[in-house]
């Protein structure tokens, strides 16, 4: 079955596509074969992420993207991070209401993933479901972030180049790139600069990368900052070229490769996290560990030594 799945994926089949990331989303153990069984064919994806606070205009921004991408020839993929429906457990928006006009089109595939309570604005699954639309063969592959604000880091794990979108008028925005984003935003997008206070956000968004000069000077790169109306179309083909001129620098400078790099070895120390966690649960049970979680509340044991006995218990090993 994965195989038919993965041969009609790679000939260009969206069902076949759609069904390997519901796939890779729900079955670990089939998630595991999937990845094994195409990653040779990974690899040739541009990975953009779109981050941002909520009513940033995130969706309608990314719409014009995609039509700016598919002018240019560009196989398009999109993963929309959606928060999970208390009911079905899904991607509570489902598939973006806003990039519908583009469903029909071969050149484009349009995924909603539900975060399904994971942090950092990205659900577990994000990094296989990349995979299979890099195999399916996308030239580039947005990814849009839920929209949680201070917690949307884990974007940087995923994506070659951070778009990060804010408005003018939002009262925490630039507090909360403060709080971090600031670091990790390659472009960053003032969205419905018609409206009033967009001089004052671009003034403060220049004045704190002047700030941080020295550090953008070792990176090599100096965050751009692009005004844009999405709803007009205003600034987008500008925002384009900033992604490419920011792409254009990564491989130039080689930082392409290191950046990479840095996303294997996260995506593995994710992986060995899981899998030893399961370890855990398997070997111990709920009852031992909460035992011993008992203990170090009524401070009989510490917690360090309580994480120690629990994996030479699991693993076998003394640690």
């Amino acid at each position: 079955m994965l195989d038919g799945l993965i041969e009609r994926m790679l000939t260009g089949d969206k069902r076949a596509t759609a069904r390997l990331i519901t796939l890779v989303e729900n079955d670990e153990e089939k998630a595991r074969e999937i990845i094994s069984k195409i990653y040779p064919h990974t690899g040739n994806a541009y990975i953009v992420g779109i981050t941002g606070p909520p009513g940033a205009g995130k969706s309608t921004l990314l719409d014009k993207l995609i039509r700016v991408a598919r002018e240019e020839g560009k196989v398009v993929g999109v993963i929309a991070i959606d928060p999970t429906s208390p009911f079905t457990g899904g991607a509570l928006l489902g598939d973006r209401i806003r990039m519908q006009r583009h469903s029909t089109d071969p050149g484009v595939f349009i995924r909603s993933m539900a975060t399904r309570g994971s942090l950092g604005g990205l659900a577990k699954a994000t990094a296989d479901a990349i995979k299979v639309l890099d195999a399916y063969g996308c030239d580039v592959i947005f990814v849009e972030t839920v929209g949680v604000g201070q917690i949307e880091i884990d974007i940087v794990k995923t994506a070659d180049t951070v778009v990060l979108v804010t408005v003018p008028g939002l009262g925490d925005d630039i507090q909360a790139i403060k709080a971090g984003l600031m670091e990790i935003a390659d472009v960053f997008v003032i969205n419905k600069a018609d409206k009033e206070g967009a001089d004052a956000t671009y003034f403060e968004l220049n004045m704190m990368l002047d700030l941080e000069k020295e550090r953008w000077e070792r990176r090599g790169w100096r965050p751009r900052i692009v005004e844009t109306v999405a709803t007009t179309m205003r600034g987008i083909r500008d925002l384009w070229n900033a992604i490419s001129e920011h792409r254009e620098f990564l491989e130039r400078s080689g930082e392409i490769e290191r950046k990479r790099q840095f996303r294997a070895e996260e995506e593995v120390k994710t992986i060995v996290s899981g899998r030893i966690s399961r370890i855990v649960g398997e070997k111990l049970g709920e009852e031992e560990i909460s035992s011993l979680i008992g203990m170090v509340v009524r401070r009989e044991i510490d917690p360090y030594s309580a994480a120690d006995r629990i994996l030479e218990k699991a693993l076998g090993v003394k640690v």
